[in-house]
C-alpha cells in the first residue's frame, strides 16, 4: 500500500505549455470549434509575447473560448480530440518533474495531479505519466453533451481539494511532496511536508524564498536549484 503522497500542478509545472490550451487548439483543427477563434486567441497570444499585455490575460481568453464553444459538444467527439493532442503533446514535459515523478514512483508514493484544466484532458494526460489520482475543473454534461456550465472549478480550490483527498484516503503529511508554478499553487504546497517552487511565478518565488522552500528554475537545458536570487523590475 502506497503511504507516502505527492501532488502535482500540471501546467507549466510539468506540461511545458497549458493543456487547455493545447486543448483550445486542437479543437479548432478537428473542426469541432469554429476555424475563426484562431484569430481571436492569436490576438491576445501577441499581445502577450509583445509585452502589450499578460500571460493571464491570454489563459483567461483562451478559457472564455472554451467555456463558450463547449456547449453542444458530445463527450463522444471531446474525448476522440483529446486522445489525439495528449498523443501528440505528452512528451512536452520538463525533466526535472519527469524524473521526479519516476524517483516518487520508485519510492512508492501515491501520485496526485490537480490542475485547473478541463478534467478530461487531465485524467488523459495525467494517465501517461502513471499518476494514480488527478483532479480538473469539470464541466456539465446532460445526455452525454456539454452545457457551457462549470460544475466544480479545481482553479482556485487546489487545497480544498487536497485535504479532501486526505482525509477520504487517510494519507499522512509526513515525508509528502508538493510541485507548482504560481500563486495559486501556494495554499496547496503549504500542506506538504516538502513544497518545491518550480519555474515561479514572481509572486510564489517570493513566498518560496520568504518561507525558504526549494526552488528550481529549469532553463533550456540547464536544471537550477536557487539558493539565493534577486528580483527585477
Amino acid at each position: 500500500m502506497k503511504t507516502k503522497l505527492a501532488v502535482f500542478d500540471i501546467d507549466g509545472t510539468i506540461f511545458r505549455s497549458q493543456l487547455i490550451v493545447e486543448l483550445v487548439k486542437g479543437l479548432i483543427e478537428e473542426g469541432i470549434f469554429p476555424k475563426n477563434l484562431n484569430e481571436e486567441i492569436e490576438s491576445e497570444y501577441l499581445s502577450w509575447v509583445e509585452r502589450r499585455g499578460t500571460f493571464v490575460n491570454y489563459i483567461d481568453k483562451v478559457v472564455a473560448v472554451y467555456i463558450k464553444n463547449i456547449k453542444g459538444v458530445s463527450q463522444k467527439d471531446l474525448n476522440r480530440a483529446i486522445k489525439e493532442i495528449v498523443k501528440t503533446e505528452k512528451d512536452k514535459i520538463y525533466v526535472y518533474t519527469r524524473e521526479l515523478i519516476k524517483d516518487l514512483k520508485k519510492k512508492n508514493y501515491c501520485l496526485l495531479a490537480i490542475s485547473g484544466s478541463p478534467y478530461e484532458i487531465v485524467s488523459e494526460f495525467s494517465k501517461t505519466l502513471g499518476f494514480d489520482y488527478y483532479f480538473g475543473t469539470e464541466f456539465e454534461k446532460i445526455n452525454r453533451i456539454y452545457t457551457g456550465k462549470i460544475n466544480t472549478n479545481t482553479f482556485s480550490l487546489k487545497a480544498d481539494i487536497l485535504q479532501s483527498f486526505i482525509k477520504k484516503h487517510k494519507y499522512k503529511l509526513k515525508n509528502s511532496v508538493g510541485v507548482g508554478d504560481s500563486e495559486v499553487d501556494i495554499s496547496m504546497l503549504e500542506l506538504v511536508n516538502n513544497p518545491i517552487a518550480f519555474n515561479p511565478s514572481k509572486g510564489l518565488a517570493e513566498y518560496a524564498k520568504k518561507k525558504k522552500w526549494k526552488l528550481i528554475v529549469e532553463r533550456k537545458n540547464v536544471i537550477y536549484d536557487l539558493k539565493e536570487f534577486k528580483f527585477t523590475s
